[in-house]
């Protein structure tokens, strides 16, 4: 039987293994921490890919110099000596063009139009969890402020989505978002789009693989993998770990593994923060607010509100302060939230890079492969990556939905 290794227990290191599963594989899952520890527990959770796009955009020329000098935007950028962080900067932005844009679009919407359908094989499966059907309602202050958006979604429908999208009257958004307040001037309703509970989405998946055979070690870290014929993955207690497959599924510390097997696209930590706040009434589906960039959904009877993209370094402490700034952006659109009573308060490292498209494939090392660089889409995403890069194990075929995620194209992206 093959014996496959993947590090890191995150939605794409477990839907990689769940999938291997499927091609018969014996699969260890080695994470450092937990299930889902990294970026995986505390994100919105949605499975949107109708908002599944390039971060880099042109407007981001506008946005990012004035972002710098902002507490309270959702752009954070430490003002620091940092040259791995600003050429890291300096990439993405050179990203930030109407040519760049539709370059990677046209890569992620082929995964993006499949994504959906590899959560129903999850479930299909036996995988013990559910997606949750939206509407998502998303909020503006005024129609002048949703212009950037309304740009976003024809540019995916450009590319081939389907995303059925039309505006309504704030009475009508709040059917189903009681909490808007009459700041918002212009609503919109986005159908096709579903949502879950992340954390124990991935927990799930992690008891489905014990299930069938497999094993998840947590508090086992990963801090070497090399290959000549076979690869290894030597732990920090010095015990080497021999397998006819390694897969990195690291996330935002993926450098660390991959960069010494040939893998040069930059990856830095983009880090999200959320919250949970009980509302008056009950939330039951997801709200955006596109202007400071504030993501929410229904999470375990409470509303989770999530959002920033702050570029620190994985390991970084929490940042008291992203959460201030928050709630000081979406107070004004929300009532009848008591902000003082927040739970479950997180950060979490997304995998950003400059070209905003994921490193899904082989490696220079033999049988080695890597599974990341999802930025904010790994939830959405992670589950066809996972079916997709096993198919390259398993067959050596590389679907053509992850060819323009392939791990060696280097830091620059294409440009």
């Amino acid at each position: 039987m093959t014996r496959t290794i993947v590090v890191g227990a995150g939605m794409t290191g477990l839907a990689t293994a769940w999938h291997l599963q499927e091609y018969g594989h014996e699969v260890e899952v080695l994470e450092r921490i937990d299930v889902a520890a990294g970026s995986s527990w505390g994100n919105a959770g949605w499975l949107a890919p109708g908002k599944t796009i390039p971060l880099a955009n042109s407007s981001l020329w506008a946005y990012g110099p004035t972002a710098l000098f902002d507490k309270h935007a959702a752009l954070d950028v430490p003002v620091r000596i940092d040259p791995k962080l600003w050429r890291f900067c300096a990439n993405f932005m050179a990203h930030a063009t109407g040519r760049a844009w539709d370059k990677t679009m046209a890569g992620l919407t082929q995964a993006d139009l499949a994504a959906l359908a590899a959560y129903d094989e999850l479930d299909a499966g036996g995988v013990n969890a559910s997606t949750t059907e939206g509407p998502f309602i998303i909020g503006f202050e005024n129609e002048g402020k949703a212009a950037g958006f309304l740009k976003e979604v024809e540019g995916a429908q450009r590319h081939g989505q389907d995303i059925p999208f039309e505006q309504i009257t704030l009475d009508d958004a709040r059917t189903d978002a009681p909490m808007l307040t009459d700041k918002v001037g212009a609503t919109y309703r986005m159908g096709g789009q579903r949502f879950i509970e992340p954390g124990p989405y991935c927990q799930a998946i992690a008891d489905s693989i014990v299930q069938r055979g497999g094993t998840i070690t947590t508090g086992a870290e990963v801090v070497e993998v090399t290959s000549t014929r076979t690869p290894a993955a030597k732990l920090a207690t010095g015990e080497w770990l021999h397998a006819d497959n390694v897969v990195l599924a690291t996330g935002a510390w993926l450098p660390k593994l991959a960069k010494v097997l040939g893998v040069t696209t930059l990856v830095q930590a983009g880090r999200g923060y959320s919250f949970s706040v009980e509302t008056e009434e009950p939330a039951t589906c997801p709200v955006y607010l596109p202007d400071p960039k504030i993501a929410c959904t229904p999470y375990q009877g409470r509303f989770r509100i999530a959002g920033t993209m702050e570029f620190r370094g994985p390991d970084e402490p929490f940042q008291p302060g992203r959460v201030a700034s928050m709630i000081h952006t979406t107070k004004p659109f929300f009532r009848g939230i008591d902000w003082d009573d927040r739970q479950d308060e997180w950060v979490g490292s997304r995998p950003v890079t400059p070209d905003g498209l994921p490193v899904v494939g082989a490696t220079k090392a033999p049988n080695v492969y890597t599974n990341g660089g999802h930025g904010m889409w790994g939830i959405i995403l992670g589950p066809l990556s996972g079916k997709m890069l096993a198919k390259q194990i398993e067959t050596g075929e590389v679907d053509e939905t992850i060819k323009p995620f392939d791990p060696l194209r280097g830091p620059f992206g294409g440009l």
